[in-house]
């Protein structure tokens, strides 16, 4: 059949048509591509979209995070009695902490602690210079502005006479309001015993991953410093409730992590274990103290005074040491309550907060230096009891000996080695009750995300300081 003339042109039209139709699709799924690229690089490099536009793309803030992690530093400076230290942490938006460096702190410390400087804040304050820089080090120059600096004094300034403490506070702040950190002034401050146990109990349960859960799920904290010792546990709400009314209040609310706590807390001023020291040997007077090693005649200074500190002609004795340290903890004190611990203290009551009990600082130092536990392992499980096994043999040491015997403690510490060991257990068995073979666990550093971090209260400001909780 003959073709008419229209047919070639209605079948080119047609092609031409449809040739038209595939360059329109192929347009359409071009744009869409170059839509769906452009999206995927503004949210790769750009700031995370708010959560409902993340949400229309199908897309988790937590996924949007983990693209463009935004992170927040804080600097705390520990100021204790035997020494400054500065802790610098940096958190992601889910308050998990993010490395520095290879670690996931700074951690760096100075000694001696500001205390000693009581005739001169300059000074004091000039001491800790050199780890304020090491904090502008690793915090980046455009996060500076906006990363809080925090100083907290623990006990060795509160026991500083007169006005001391607050000249010395004074100067830091005059040291910190020229860094390149974020600063207020009623950030450099002098932390009651309170804060300084409750920011342990934050430091440990978080990195612990605790946090959150039922408090019968939580662990205690005991912080042997130097000038002070704080208890902090969780208690239930019915104790909390039962808890003695007057002008110190025992407990603290706390919500974190969307659960409430109650939590028992309590700083025992003057107890601490360079405090105790002073205290064992203002017991003795001018005659010679059973706690003091063989051999040794010199002096012990603390907060300003100085003490005699002499050994008896026979040398240290436990029993005799383990009766001035009792009469130091003064455990026959007044008690208005039913439970308490010495000095007329209210004990908490106990109960599932405190049956896992986590003790840190002095006790870990010294059963390192006694070599009951080793150095090297930041955690380990001991028993009241292994204190007064260090502390038989301590006190049988000369003190001509006790350098060859203690090799990692310091020469100003080895003539109270003895001292040291019959305190620290007094304190755990007498002072807080505790059964002489009941486990604990002493921590220098805790495992977090396959890092060390230091057991120490700045952690848990620095949580305080960056978010609400």
């Amino acid at each position: 059949m003959q073709r008419t003339t229209s047919e070639p042109l209605l079948s080119d039209k047609t092609m031409e048509r449809s040739g038209n139709g595939l360059r329109g699709a192929l347009l359409v799924v071009s744009v869409l591509v170059m839509l769906i690229v452009c999206v995927l690089f503004l949210m790769m490099t750009g700031p995370a979209p708010p959560s409902d536009v993340a949400m229309g793309y199908g897309v988790s803030r937590k996924f949007l995070s983990n693209l463009n992690v935004s992170k927040t530093y804080a600097v705390i400076f520990d100021a204790g009695s035997s020494g400054s230290r500065v802790h610098v942490y940096c958190f992601d938006e889910n308050l998990d902490l993010l490395p520095i460096g290879n670690e996931l702190e700074l951690f760096v410390q100075t000694k001696p602690g500001l205390s000693a400087y009581a005739n001169d804040p300059q000074a004091a304050a000039n001491s800790l210079v050199p780890l304020l820089d090491k904090a502008e080090g690793v915090v980046p120059q455009a996060l500076r502005p906006k990363t809080p600096v925090k100083v907290g004094a623990t006990a060795g300034l509160r026991l500083l006479d007169g006005d001391a403490a607050d000249k010395i506070l004074e100067a830091v702040r005059d040291v910190l309001q020229n860094s390149t950190f974020q600063f207020q002034s009623d950030w450099v401050t002098v932390l009651d015993g309170s804060q300084e146990g409750s920011y342990l109990w934050l430091t440990i349960n978080y990195l612990l991953r605790n946090l959150g859960k039922k408090y019968s799920n939580t662990v205690g904290v005991v912080d042997l410093g130097g000038g002070s010792v704080q208890m902090a546990y969780a208690i239930s709400e019915t104790d909390a409730a039962n808890a003695p009314e007057g002008e110190e209040s025992y407990v603290k609310q706390m919500n974190v992590m969307g659960t409430k706590y109650f939590l028992y807390v309590h700083s025992y001023l003057n107890y601490g274990l360079l405090a105790a020291r002073a205290e064992i040997l203002n017991s003795t007077e001018d005659s010679a103290n059973p706690c003091i090693l063989a051999g040794y005649d010199g002096s012990y200074t603390y907060g300003g005074n100085e003490y005699k500190a002499s050994a008896s002609a026979s040398g240290s004795n436990l029993q005799e040491c383990r009766s001035v340290a009792i009469k130091a903890l003064n455990v026959n004190d007044t008690c208005n309550y039913t439970k308490c611990t010495f000095g007329g203290v209210w004990n908490g009551g106990g109960g599932d907060g405190q049956k896992n009990l986590l003790v840190a600082s002095f006790f870990y130092d010294k059963a390192a230096e006694a070599g009951f536990i080793n150095s090297s392992n930041p955690v380990a499980i001991v028993r009241p009891a292994d204190f007064e096994s260090a502390a038989k043999q301590a006190c049988q040491t000369k003190f001509d000996e006790a350098e060859s015997a203690y090799p990692s403690t310091e020469e100003s510490d080895l003539p109270y080695i003895c001292m040291d060991l019959v305190y620290q257990h007094t304190l755990l068995v007498v002072g807080f009750g505790l059964d002489p073979l009941q486990e604990i666990t002493l921590v220098k550093q805790v495992e977090y995300q396959n890092a060390l971090v230091e057991a120490a209260w700045p952690l848990g400001n620095a949580l305080a300081a960056v978010s609400s909780l």
